[in-house]
């Protein structure tokens, strides 16, 4: 469905029967659903479950960060629950992304999942990342993680519209996927790093990843059946 349809919508919502419900309200526009750490550490990932009956791939965006056998435990038991999707932090090094992977699979069975790998959050700028002692920039930061990531068996990589480029000079093969995504006269909120679904799509995104601009809109459906208009040409 991503390949038709790029939208992934974010379902930061206070609760289970809120994210399905908006779900199912928004699934004719879009490609699939992103569970946050709101709802896994909250409602649990049963939500997953819920979602995945909506006939959409979902996308566990657990960021998992852990010692390797931990790691692979949780991304089994994600697996288990549906998720086509389950997003590490490249940062926790290539053993552990490799131990996510192999949990996955397990998990998954014979049904197609694939890790994807959390370079550098769209929430930080390249201040933030001197602040705590990393001299690069972001960009020279995500072209080194994409390139583990890659080398440990993600099917993707998760960096800002920012680093699009970057990540596919750097890990070709691999999909990009986008947060930071705001429509043009939306707000920014706590991201650093960002841009219109257009724009990211003319860059080479291959999955966009949206919150508020839908869930948040005084009409979700309207919102992301006028996000879908506005990029279903560069599909």
């Amino acid at each position: 469905m991503v390949r038709e349809n790029p939208i992934i919508v974010a379902l930061d919502l206070p609760s289970a029967e809120e994210a399905v419900s908006v779900a199912a309200a928004v699934a004719p526009y879009v490609g699939g659903f992103k569970v946050g750490l709101g709802l896994l550490h909250g409602p649990g990932p049963g939500t997953i479950d819920a979602l995945v009956r909506l006939d959409r791939p979902v996308f566990a965006d657990a960021k998992l960060h852990d010692i390797p056998s931990q790691v692979e435990r949780a991304a089994e038991r994600l697996a288990d629950h549906g998720a086509r999707w389950v997003t590490a932090h490249v940062g926790g090094g290539g053993d552990m992304i490799e131990a996510a992977v192999s949990g996955l699979a397990r998990g998954a069975g014979s049904a197609t999942a694939g890790i994807l790998g959390v370079s550098v959050l769209t929430s930080l700028a390249a201040s933030d990342l001197e602040r705590i002692g990393i001299h690069r920039t972001p960009g020279q930061l995500v072209g080194k993680m994409a390139k583990i990531a890659a080398s440990a068996g993600c099917e993707g990589v998760v960096c800002s519209p920012d680093e699009i480029n970057v990540v596919a000079q750097a890990a070709p093969t691999m999909l990009r996927v986008i947060p930071g995504i705001r429509p043009v006269d939306s707000q920014d909120d706590d991201q650093a790093r960002v841009a219109t679904p257009t724009t990211a799509m003319e860059r080479g995104a291959d999955m966009l990843v949206i919150g508020r601009p839908i869930t948040a809109a005084a009409d979700p459906v309207a919102a992301a059946s006028e996000i879908w208009d506005s990029i279903r040409e560069t599909v």
